[in-house]
């Protein structure tokens, strides 16, 4: 019988704000991003707060969720939590490299909550520059910390969106299916349309597109 994974919690949470006898200044943000690796469109971040007496039922990390599910937990994350949003345009991603271009849409996202937290969570390895209060970088976070996987589906949610709008505007990739992974239609896509101002053309498959913008 498989091991059942296990599900992400606030025990990251209150341990870090349990702390040197009692909590830290200022509540406890998570934060993810959504797009690392896509050839197309924008890093999206998010930075979510939980009050743990309105958490909605279900969070985890959005990898692990239908689309219907995400698109509910949204919802209900919106209306039950402070969230932040920020992102880094595929321009940024190509001046700073993929990597700082995600961490300045999570710093962007933390400095957009509408409460400043006492300590950041970060999904990964790494963690912003110039953040408004500590942070701490948390490997595979989105699966073990209930405030990071909350973001996980904010930023996810909103870049899902943001794509399947840019699909109507640019056919021919499959961006509303495939979000701007390098799939075998966004493949005959470049092919046969040639690459747009949204590709990263800094990514290698995409390099021989670059002269035609």
């Amino acid at each position: 019988m498989a091991t059942k994974r296990p599900q992400p919690d606030l025990s990251m949470e209150i341990r870090l704000s349990e702390q040197a006898g009692g909590p830290i200044c200022g509540p406890i943000c998570g934060v993810d991003e959504a797009g690392r690796g896509p050839w197309a469109g924008p890093v999206v971040a998010a930075a979510a707060i939980l009050d743990p007496a309105r958490l909605p039922s279900g969070i985890d990390d959005s990898k692990a969720l239908s689309e219907a599910k995400r698109e509910a937990l949204f919802a209900a994350i919106r209306a039950n939590a402070l969230v932040g949003v920020g992102a880094a345009s595929v321009a940024e991603i190509s001046q700073f490299n993929i990597l700082q271009a995600s961490l300045l849409a999570m710093r962007r996202a933390v400095l957009a909550l509408p409460q400043q937290p006492g300590h950041a969570l970060i999904d990964g390895k790494h963690c912003p520059r110039d953040l408004p209060c500590p942070a701490t970088a948390v490997v595979d976070g989105d699966a073990k910390c209930l405030s990071i996987a909350a973001a996980s589906i904010i930023a996810k949610v909103i870049r899902d969106r943001l794509m399947q709008r840019l699909d109507g505007r640019y056919p021919g990739y499959g961006w509303g299916s495939n979000k701007g992974y390098g799939t075998a239609i966004h493949r005959e896509g470049l092919e046969r349309l040639g690459a747009t101002r949204h590709h990263r053309l800094d990514f290698a498959p995409l390099r021989r597109f670059a002269h035609q913008i």
